[in-house]
Protein backbone atom coordinates (compact mmCIF):
# COMPACT_ATOMS: atom_id res chain seq x y z
CA UNK A 1 0.00 0.00 0.00
CA UNK A 2 1.48 3.32 -1.04
CA UNK A 3 1.35 6.31 1.31
CA UNK A 4 -1.12 8.08 -0.97
CA UNK A 5 -3.58 5.19 -0.89
CA UNK A 6 -3.29 4.56 2.85
CA UNK A 7 -5.89 5.99 5.17
CA UNK A 8 -4.86 9.05 7.13
CA UNK A 9 -6.38 10.70 10.16
CA UNK A 10 -6.45 14.38 10.98
CA UNK A 11 -8.22 17.59 10.07
CA UNK A 12 -8.22 19.29 6.69
CA UNK A 13 -8.83 23.03 6.95
CA UNK A 14 -10.30 24.44 3.74
CA UNK A 15 -9.75 28.20 3.37
CA UNK A 16 -11.44 29.67 0.29
CA UNK A 17 -13.72 32.68 -0.10
CA UNK A 18 -16.03 30.90 -2.58
CA UNK A 19 -18.79 28.92 -0.85
CA UNK A 20 -19.21 26.54 -3.78
CA UNK A 21 -15.49 25.67 -3.78
CA UNK A 22 -15.40 25.07 -0.02
CA UNK A 23 -18.53 22.91 -0.15
CA UNK A 24 -17.22 20.86 -3.08
CA UNK A 25 -13.87 20.28 -1.39
CA UNK A 26 -15.55 19.37 1.90
CA UNK A 27 -17.77 16.82 0.11
CA UNK A 28 -14.76 15.39 -1.73
CA UNK A 29 -12.76 15.02 1.48
CA UNK A 30 -15.64 13.39 3.36
CA UNK A 31 -16.04 10.92 0.46
CA UNK A 32 -12.50 9.74 1.24
CA UNK A 33 -13.19 9.53 5.01
CA UNK A 34 -11.32 12.72 5.82
CA UNK A 35 -12.48 15.40 8.26
CA UNK A 36 -12.86 18.86 6.67
CA UNK A 37 -13.35 22.18 8.42
CA UNK A 38 -14.36 25.17 6.33
CA UNK A 39 -13.19 28.76 6.73
CA UNK A 40 -14.52 31.56 4.49
CA UNK A 41 -11.43 33.79 4.74
CA UNK A 42 -7.79 33.64 5.73
CA UNK A 43 -8.56 36.22 8.41
CA UNK A 44 -11.17 33.92 9.97
CA UNK A 45 -8.80 30.96 9.99
CA UNK A 46 -5.96 33.03 11.47
CA UNK A 47 -8.22 34.42 14.19
CA UNK A 48 -9.40 30.91 15.12
CA UNK A 49 -5.82 29.65 15.23
CA UNK A 50 -4.59 32.53 17.37
CA UNK A 51 -7.50 32.24 19.80
CA UNK A 52 -6.94 28.54 20.30
CA UNK A 53 -10.24 27.48 18.74
CA UNK A 54 -8.08 25.59 16.25
CA UNK A 55 -5.48 23.45 18.00
CA UNK A 56 -2.56 21.86 16.20
CA UNK A 57 -2.51 18.85 18.52
CA UNK A 58 -3.15 16.31 15.79
CA UNK A 59 -2.33 15.82 12.11
CA UNK A 60 -3.54 18.81 10.10
CA UNK A 61 -3.49 20.03 6.52
CA UNK A 62 -4.44 23.44 5.18
CA UNK A 63 -5.96 23.74 1.70
CA UNK A 64 -5.32 27.42 1.11
CA UNK A 65 -6.59 29.52 -1.77
CA UNK A 66 -3.92 31.89 -3.00
CA UNK A 67 -6.18 34.87 -3.79
CA UNK A 68 -8.88 36.06 -1.39
CA UNK A 69 -10.30 39.38 -0.19
CA UNK A 70 -8.64 40.68 2.95
CA UNK A 71 -5.65 38.62 3.98
CA UNK A 72 -4.54 36.55 0.98
CA UNK A 73 -3.08 33.07 1.07
CA UNK A 74 0.55 34.17 0.98
CA UNK A 75 0.05 36.64 3.82
CA UNK A 76 -1.45 33.87 5.95
CA UNK A 77 1.45 31.60 5.03
CA UNK A 78 3.90 34.29 6.19
CA UNK A 79 2.12 34.46 9.57
CA UNK A 80 2.29 30.67 9.90
CA UNK A 81 6.00 30.69 9.11
CA UNK A 82 6.64 33.38 11.73
CA UNK A 83 4.94 31.26 14.40
CA UNK A 84 6.70 28.09 13.20
CA UNK A 85 3.34 26.44 12.58
CA UNK A 86 4.30 25.29 9.08
CA UNK A 87 5.28 21.68 9.68
CA UNK A 88 2.78 20.68 12.33
CA UNK A 89 0.30 22.19 9.85
CA UNK A 90 1.05 21.16 6.26
CA UNK A 91 0.02 23.73 3.64
CA UNK A 92 -1.24 22.97 0.14
CA UNK A 93 -1.95 26.03 -1.99
CA UNK A 94 -4.84 26.15 -4.45
CA UNK A 95 -3.64 28.37 -7.28
CA UNK A 96 -4.54 29.80 -10.64
CA UNK A 97 -2.02 29.72 -13.46
CA UNK A 98 -0.86 33.28 -12.75
CA UNK A 99 0.16 32.31 -9.20
CA UNK A 100 2.25 29.24 -9.98
CA UNK A 101 5.61 31.01 -9.59
CA UNK A 102 4.57 32.35 -6.19
CA UNK A 103 3.38 28.91 -5.12
CA UNK A 104 6.65 27.30 -6.19
CA UNK A 105 8.52 29.82 -4.03
CA UNK A 106 6.24 28.96 -1.10
CA UNK A 107 7.01 25.24 -1.49
CA UNK A 108 10.73 26.05 -1.32
CA UNK A 109 10.03 27.80 1.99
CA UNK A 110 8.16 24.89 3.55
CA UNK A 111 4.70 24.56 1.98
CA UNK A 112 3.87 20.93 1.23
CA UNK A 113 2.67 21.47 -2.34
CA UNK A 114 0.45 23.51 -4.63
CA UNK A 115 -2.36 22.36 -6.89
CA UNK A 116 -3.33 24.36 -9.94
CA UNK A 117 -7.01 24.91 -10.68
CA UNK A 118 -8.82 23.07 -12.16
CA UNK A 119 -7.39 20.06 -10.34
CA UNK A 120 -7.91 16.31 -10.34
CA UNK A 121 -10.05 15.34 -7.36
CA UNK A 122 -8.27 12.06 -6.67
CA UNK A 123 -4.80 13.54 -7.10
CA UNK A 124 -5.64 16.36 -4.70
CA UNK A 125 -6.95 14.03 -2.00
CA UNK A 126 -3.91 11.79 -2.40
CA UNK A 127 -1.67 14.78 -1.71
CA UNK A 128 -3.82 15.76 1.28
CA UNK A 129 -3.39 12.27 2.72
CA UNK A 130 0.38 12.49 2.24
CA UNK A 131 0.38 15.93 3.89
CA UNK A 132 -1.52 14.57 6.90
CA UNK A 133 0.99 11.76 7.21
CA UNK A 134 3.86 14.24 7.14
CA UNK A 135 2.10 16.42 9.71
CA UNK A 136 1.77 13.39 12.00
CA UNK A 137 5.48 12.62 11.60
CA UNK A 138 6.51 16.23 12.33
CA UNK A 139 4.33 16.37 15.43
CA UNK A 140 5.62 13.00 16.65
CA UNK A 141 9.21 14.19 16.22
CA UNK A 142 8.41 17.35 18.21
CA UNK A 143 6.92 15.27 21.04
CA UNK A 144 9.97 13.01 21.12
CA UNK A 145 12.32 15.99 21.19
CA UNK A 146 10.34 17.60 24.01
CA UNK A 147 10.52 14.34 25.98
CA UNK A 148 14.26 14.11 25.36
CA UNK A 149 14.85 17.67 26.57
CA UNK A 150 12.79 16.92 29.69
CA UNK A 151 14.99 13.90 30.42
CA UNK A 152 18.13 15.99 29.96
CA UNK A 153 16.77 18.55 32.43
CA UNK A 154 16.68 15.81 35.07
CA UNK A 155 20.44 15.29 34.88
CA UNK A 156 22.66 16.92 37.48
CA UNK A 157 25.51 19.15 36.37
CA UNK A 158 28.04 16.40 37.10
CA UNK A 159 25.98 13.84 35.18
CA UNK A 160 25.93 16.21 32.21
CA UNK A 161 29.72 16.52 32.35
CA UNK A 162 30.10 12.75 32.44
CA UNK A 163 27.56 12.30 29.64
CA UNK A 164 29.39 14.78 27.41
CA UNK A 165 32.65 12.83 27.79
CA UNK A 166 30.98 9.43 27.50
CA UNK A 167 29.36 10.25 24.15
CA UNK A 168 32.70 11.68 23.01
CA UNK A 169 34.06 8.16 23.43
CA UNK A 170 36.27 8.73 26.46
CA UNK A 171 37.13 5.74 28.65
CA UNK A 172 36.09 5.83 32.30
CA UNK A 173 39.70 6.28 33.44
CA UNK A 174 40.21 9.31 31.18
CA UNK A 175 36.90 10.81 32.34
CA UNK A 176 37.95 10.31 35.97
CA UNK A 177 41.27 12.03 35.35
CA UNK A 178 39.67 14.96 33.51
CA UNK A 179 37.00 15.55 36.15
CA UNK A 180 39.32 14.72 39.06
CA UNK A 181 37.01 12.05 40.44
CA UNK A 182 37.36 8.30 40.99
CA UNK A 183 36.68 5.73 38.30
CA UNK A 184 33.99 4.26 40.54
CA UNK A 185 32.28 7.64 40.71
CA UNK A 186 32.38 7.89 36.93
CA UNK A 187 30.79 4.45 36.69
CA UNK A 188 27.99 5.49 39.06
CA UNK A 189 27.29 8.71 37.12
CA UNK A 190 27.45 6.86 33.81
CA UNK A 191 24.91 4.30 35.03
CA UNK A 192 22.60 7.06 36.29
CA UNK A 193 22.81 8.90 32.96
CA UNK A 194 21.91 5.76 31.03
CA UNK A 195 19.05 5.04 33.43
CA UNK A 196 17.62 8.56 33.32
CA UNK A 197 17.95 8.78 29.53
CA UNK A 198 16.49 5.27 29.10
CA UNK A 199 19.38 4.00 26.98
CA UNK A 200 21.75 1.05 27.27
CA UNK A 201 24.90 2.35 25.63
CA UNK A 202 26.87 5.48 24.80
CA UNK A 203 26.31 4.84 21.09
CA UNK A 204 22.55 4.67 21.56
CA UNK A 205 22.60 7.90 23.56
CA UNK A 206 24.74 9.71 21.00
CA UNK A 207 22.47 8.56 18.16
CA UNK A 208 19.32 9.74 19.94
CA UNK A 209 20.78 13.18 20.64
CA UNK A 210 21.96 13.52 17.03
CA UNK A 211 18.67 12.33 15.54
CA UNK A 212 16.75 14.98 17.46
CA UNK A 213 19.26 17.76 16.89
CA UNK A 214 20.21 18.12 20.56
CA UNK A 215 23.73 19.29 21.32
Amino acid sequence: MTPASAHATGTVHVVDDEDVVRDALAWLLRSRRLLPEQHPTADAFWAALQSGRIKLDGPACLLLDMRMPGMNGMALFEHLLERQWVGPLQVIFLTGHADVATAVAAVKRGAFDFVEKPFSDNALVDRVIEALQRSAAVQDEARQRTRLLALLDELTEREREVMRLVIAGRANKLIADELDISVRTVEVHRARVFDKMAVRSAVELANILREHGVQ
